[in-house]
């Protein structure tokens, strides 16, 4: 973590320093690929830290930094470009990163593996990629909710690159208000809707050995309307209160979808299994959502002219109900394939 941590805020600070188009992309992969090391053992870590009934609420408060960092974004980033230059931006929030790394690498102390739940695990040879990959999809639980987070991800990634394009296209705002108002949407409501999702999931889970999955069904299939009014009202107060509901109500997926990988993988698995589950958001959510969005807004042009892409997003966001039904798919097998996986952590544990 320490050493990712120095990569991606190097790598930031030394997008400041691009000379070009090439040099910058290349800044920029060395970003992606810091950022992709750091939260596999973040969740690992976390899970040993603390125990099942309490995991849920405790990687949602480490996912709140999502939201925040959003809502840092939106409001500070335009400030810094206009009052700094865009290069002394890349600086000022890059080196920080360094300062932090060096906090992580004297200070962060790591419990040993299985820690929360008592296990003492032996000394054998940690199961490798290919091995974890395959346990996992033996899960239907993984399978349905590694899905259907994918699903909510495509809108959501979709809705944070083009909602901007939208509310200038069919509302006329300006980009400073816009910024404004998706930091308080996506930074607040996307923060509450988080940190509520965990901590909803752990107090239920004490009654409902589903809960992790049934939470998240409920929040991403109570999203789904409210599209139909954002993405076709001309009140444009109406459609930012509304944008509000689904982005905090949504989110509620992410740290329940976060305990379940970790509690269908045995320890020695867990840091994998949180980077096999984001690959999965990602290529589902990151790489093919805002894309999809941007290429069926250009084939409706023809029709909806400037509206087309209003149009794009009411289409995209009917995904919420099929995220919705891998959610409660997996609720079904949740607790026989936990079952499953307790048995397997005691194999790992020295008897």
């Amino acid at each position: 973590m320490t050493t990712c941590l120095v990569l991606w805020s190097a790598f930031t600070a030394a997008c400041g320093t691009a000379a070009g188009f090439g040099s910058l992309l290349a800044y920029r992969v060395g970003v992606g690929v810091g950022e992709a090391g750091g939260s596999p053992p973040a969740h690992s870590l976390i899970s040993d830290y603390f125990p099942p009934e309490r995991r849920a609420t405790a990687l949602a408060v480490f996912s709140l930094g999502v939201p925040f960092g959003i809502l840092v974004g939106f409001l500070a980033g335009g400030w810094l470009d206009q009052t700094f230059g865009w290069r002394h931006a890349f600086l000022v929030v890059g080196v920080p990163g360094l300062v932090l790394a060096a906090i992580v690498g004297l200070g962060l102390r790591e419990p040993p593996r299985g820690h929360s739940e008592g296990l003492q695990l032996n000394s054998d040879r940690t199961p490798s990629a290919r091995q974890v990959v395959a346990f996992l999809w033996a899960s239907k639980s993984f399978r349905h909710s590694s899905v259907a987070g994918g699903l909510y991800s495509f809108v959501g990634y979709s809705v944070v690159n083009w909602a901007p394009s939208f509310l200038v296209r069919s509302h006329g705002m300006g980009t400073a208000e816009i910024g404004f108002w998706l930091a308080m949407i996506v930074g607040i409501g996307g923060g509450v809707g988080n940190y509520l999702g965990g901590a909803l999931a752990d107090r239920w889970q004490s009654r409902e050995p589903r809960a992790r999955a049934l939470v998240p069904a409920i929040a991403v299939g109570a999203s789904f309307p409210f599209g139909f009014v954002i993405y076709t009202t001309p009140n444009t107060a109406l459609a930012l209160a509304l944008l509000t509901l689904p982005v905090a109500i949504g989110l509620m997926y992410q740290a329940p979808t976060f305990a379940i990988t970790q509690s269908l993988a045995t320890p020695k698995m867990r840091a994998t299994a949180a980077a096999v589950l984001l690959f999965v958001l990602n290529i589902i959510g990151l790489s093919l959502g805002p894309a999809v969005t941007g290429a069926l807004s250009d084939a409706l042009a023809p029709r909806f002219g400037a509206d087309s892409l209003r149009y794009a997003l009411l289409i995209v966001s009917s995904l919420f109900l099929w995220s919705a039904i891998h959610f409660y798919l997996a609720s079904r097998t949740l607790e026989a394939d936990v079952a499953r996986v307790a048995e397997a952590a005691r194999a790992e544990s020295v008897a």
